[in-house]
């Protein structure tokens, strides 16, 4: 087991060496200019020089994803249950959250920001975030919520269970590994979401990560961008990993796919 574990994390870090190892020994055969292609330690030194200003623009970005990750948290749980109590309601309304799903951000990105006023461009960002991240949570959820076992559903009925009781003590949990895995689809869509919503923006108003890439690409400050961009694969990857451990930790004593990673 203990070995299993070493590994999982030793190959990942591995080919991360190999690659990067690669990438510095390519850029410097090749004698590849940097505004192409910069060497690693090049991007290393750009981050070291530029840590205040690109953490910074880390904690804006940062701040809209986890603000657009909770509305939409609430928001498709919400939304999901009351689609379960009534199939009228769902019938009326679902077909909007597609749409919302569907509407490339890019293209409404400037009625937004109109709409909310260019003085509270993070509101803009924030809404422009929810949009993306919140489908996938309300999606799942309904989907969990029609999954529970029809003879337990019954077995409530039989027992004379009200609406709240057989939500909260059958449908919820049941629908629980549903609602943890659309949230973490949804984690990483709201961090694209952020990002696309500032590129839409375009506007130094929005200073987080997507607007210092903009920046550095229009000075050719090539090592800053991929610091940047480094940066914000990182916040991606510590949110895909703490999603990952909530449910493990939720899961673990009773859902069998956590189980099983146990055993």
């Amino acid at each position: 087991m203990m070995a299993r574990g070493t590994l999982r994390f030793l190959l990942p870090l591995l080919v991360g060496v190999l690659f990067i190892g690669g990438w510095e020994w390519l850029v410097h055969a090749y004698e590849i200019r940097e505004f192409v292609l910069p060497a690693p330690s090049r991007v290393a030194e750009a981050l070291i020089q530029d840590f205040g200003s690109l953490m910074g623009s880390l904690w804006v970005t940062l701040r809209v994803t986890l603000a657009a990750f909770i509305a939409a948290c609430l928001t498709g749980v919400g939304l999901a249950i009351l689609f379960s109590q009534s199939r009228t309601v769902e019938m009326a309304f679902f077909p909007y959250a597609v749409i919302l799903q569907v509407t490339p951000v890019v293209a409404i990105a400037p009625l937004i920001i109109i709409w909310v006023g260019f003085s509270r461009m993070e509101l803009a960002l924030l809404i422009l975030a929810w949009i993306v991240a919140f489908f996938p949570i309300l999606s799942n959820t309904v989907l969990g919520l029609r999954s529970v076992d029809h003879n337990l559903r019954d077995l409530f009925r039989l027992y004379g269970a009200s609406r709240w009781q057989t939500l909260t003590q059958l449908q919820l949990p049941a629908a629980l590994p549903y609602i943890l895995t659309g949230m973490k689809v949804s984690g990483g869509l709201a961090l694209i979401g952020a990002v696309v919503a500032e590129f839409a923006a375009g506007s130094a108003d929005a200073t987080g990560l997507a607007w210092r890439i903009l920046e550095a690409g229009n000075r050719l400050q090539i090592p800053k961008m991929f610091a940047a961009l480094l940066l914000l694969s990182l916040l991606g990857i510590a949110i895909f990993f703490l999603l990952t451990a909530l449910e493990h930790f939720l899961l673990r004593r009773w859902h069998e796919s956590a189980v099983k990673r146990e055993g």
